[in-house]
């Protein structure tokens, strides 16, 4: 219709199904995706030998296609996550987003590792949700053994209060790892955070 711009589809919600063999979550991956219209940010092997699926969408149609997932895993499924209102900084994250600031533009950083996907991202969405920090980035790699981190930024007393958010999560899930609070970070150390890239997202938009 003229005149008429049609708006994009709210991708509000956030879902991850971690399966235990590659068989078992190609299959997943087709039952979830048939189910609902959802945006597969990625689907592929991650450490110790598991097929990590991660996806958003609009908050009714990640909710279908993620119990039809665990419908169709069953006891396949080893790890599962589910966010129906997602901050935006994190979806922005897992989509690619990074925030590359120069270091004496970064007050304080904070590193947040974990030692399962599905926990840390959940760890990061209660981060930036209680605490006035900006999220630096995220790392979801097979090279880190399954385990995961992200990095945010800002006044160190809101890092401070991220980082408390972020490990209650971890130690709820018996998932913590490591982390750190660094003040004040060196001009020659802020280049090398977040590499490399973590999974080679496609349709970033």
């Amino acid at each position: 219709m003229a005149g008429v711009r049609l708006t994009a589809p709210h991708r509000d919600a956030l879902a991850l199904v971690e399966v235990d063999a590659v068989a078992s979550g190609l299959r997943t991956l087709d039952t979830l995706v048939k189910r609902a219209e959802v945006h597969v940010l990625e689907a592929n092997l991650v450490e110790p030998g598991r097929f990590l699926i991660l996806f958003d969408g609009g908050v009714a149609e990640v909710e279908e296609a993620f119990d039809a997932a665990l419908e169709r895993g069953g006891d396949s499924i080893v790890g599962r996550m589910k966010l129906p209102f997602a901050h935006t900084d994190l979806l922005q994250g897992l989509r690619g987003r990074e925030v590359r600031a120069n270091a004496d533009e970064l007050d304080t950083l904070g590193v947040i590792e974990g030692t399962a996907v599905a926990a840390v991202l959940e760890a990061c969405d209660r981060a930036l949700k209680e605490a006035g920090v900006r999220l630096t980035g995220i790392r979801v790699a097979g090279a880190l053994g399954g385990r995961a981190f992200f990095v945010v930024h800002g006044p160190q007393h809101d890092v401070e209060a991220a980082i408390e958010a972020g490990t209650e999560v971890l130690h709820r899930h018996d998932r913590f790892h490591r982390t750190e609070c660094i003040a004040r970070p060196h001009p020659d150390m802020v280049p090398w955070l977040l590499r490399p890239a973590p999974f080679r997202l496609s349709g970033g938009n």
